[in-house]
Order: C-alpha cells, then structure tokens, then sequence
C-alpha cells in the first residue's frame, strides 16, 4: 500500500522541484506561506485529497476568522484565533495549487474556484474591519472610511494583477526588463507591505484599537502607493499605446 501511494516526505521533495516561478511574490508568500502550504499540499497528497477539497477547507478557515473580525469582541484571545484562522487559510490556498502541480496540473474549474474565493476574501475582510470599527472601537464616524478605503485598494490592485495575467496569456505580451530583481529577496520584502499574510499578522494587535488603527492605516497608505506603482508597470508591461486591434 506504502508504494502504490507516495507518502509525506516524497510528495515534498516532488513539490520542491516543482514550485512556481517566485517572480513579484512579496516575503511573507515567499518564505512562510509557500513552505507551509507545500506541507499541507504533501499531506492532502499522501491523504488523497483533490485541490478543491483543500480549497474548501482554506475557505472554512479564512471565512470563519473574517466572520470573527466583524462579530467578536476584539480581545486577545479572539485576535490570536483570527490570525490562526487567517494563517491556515492562506496556507491552505497556497496548498491547493501546488497539490494540483504534484497531480499533473490543475483545471479551468479549479482556478476559477480558487479566484473566486480570493474574490469574496478580498471583498469581504475589510468590510469586517468596517464593521468592527463601528461595533467595538470608539471611533470618529469619518475614521470608518479607512476600512472602505482599503477596500478599494485592495480589490483593485487584486482585479489589476487578475486582469494584467489574463492579457498576458491571451495576447502573449513581454514581461518587464526587470523580471531578474522581482525575483530577488531585496524585491520581496519592498513589496512585503502589499502581502496579504502581513496583513494577517496586523490582526493580531485587533485588541488594542490605537495600534491596530495605526499599523492598519499605515498599510492602507503604503498599497495605495504600491497600486499606483503597479498600475504603471502593468500598462507599459503590455505594450505600447495603440497597438489594440480596432
């Protein structure tokens, strides 16, 4: 039985030869989240799981820490909980594709459920905090429009790398000439600020307002910056102005 299916340690040598290009990927994705989501993916491997089993499993954890942002009093007990649930969650989304890289590669309906539910965790997670903000925090009524803010930015910037994909695929547009030091360490931790798992790791100060506020409005006006970067990077990396078929 042991050989007709590969167990733990032979799935994570198999994934550590098949990891996708680190190209763009901030720290935390880069350094924690990948080597934690190819245990989970080795294990759902040996267990025989699929990826949309793991998906589901990451959107459990993921939702259920973002319903406790909006509906738990923030202590430090229910902060710790949060970034456990949020850590798995990603772990596990990081999972579900490498598991589908060690099965011989993944499906049209696979990505479009692993989007979907990057989607609805984009759409969802700063309402929370919104919601949180009003419930919990004694806050200025204007304050509540940095949640609604960071909403903005972060749904933009995750529509923005969505769509710049696509195109690239379709149209087979040239990457930029500085695809060598997006590769490099130096290049992961600039953009560490736009790592969703940083974010993450914010949560866990959700029980004392003023850091939380602070630390989490910080972030929203570092992304706004990193998106404005990005969104030129992305237009030049697609060719010049004008070359659109009619």
């Amino acid at each position: 039985m042991s050989q007709q299916t590969p167990g733990v340690r032979e799935a994570l040598a198999s994934l550590r030869a098949a990891q996708k290009s680190s190209s763009g990927a901030p720290a935390y994705s880069r350094f924690v989240n990948r080597p934690i989501g190819r245990i989970f993916a080795a294990v759902a491997f040996a267990w025989g799981r699929t990826p949309d089993q793991v998906t589901a499993v990451s959107a459990l954890f993921t939702f259920a820490g973002i319903a406790l942002i909006a509906l738990a009093p923030p202590t430090l007990l229910t902060s710790l909980l949060i970034v456990i649930m949020l850590v798995l969650g990603y772990a596990l989304d990081s999972a579900d594709g490498q598991l589908a890289r060690l099965r011989g590669g993944g499906s049209p309906r696979g990505e479009w459920l692993d989007h979907m539910v990057d989607a609805t965790k984009m759409a969802t997670i700063h309402i929370a905090v919104l919601i949180c903000w009003w419930r919990f925090y004694d806050v200025a009524p204007p304050m509540l429009l940095i949640p609604l803010g960071f909403q903005v930015v972060a749904s933009v910037f995750f529509f923005g790398v969505i769509l710049t994909e696509l195109i690239r695929r379709v149209g087979s547009a040239g990457t930029a000439s500085t695809a060598g030091f997006r590769n490099s360490p130096i290049y992961a931790l600039i953009v560490l600020p736009a790592d969703y798992g940083l974010l993450i790791l914010v949560f866990a100060t959700l029980w004392v307002p003023w850091l939380f506020i602070t630390l989490y409005s910080a972030l929203l006006a570092v992304n706004a910056l990193i998106l404005l970067a990005s969104v030129v990077r992305w237009h030049r990396s697609l060719g010049p102005i004008g070359a659109r078929d009619a």
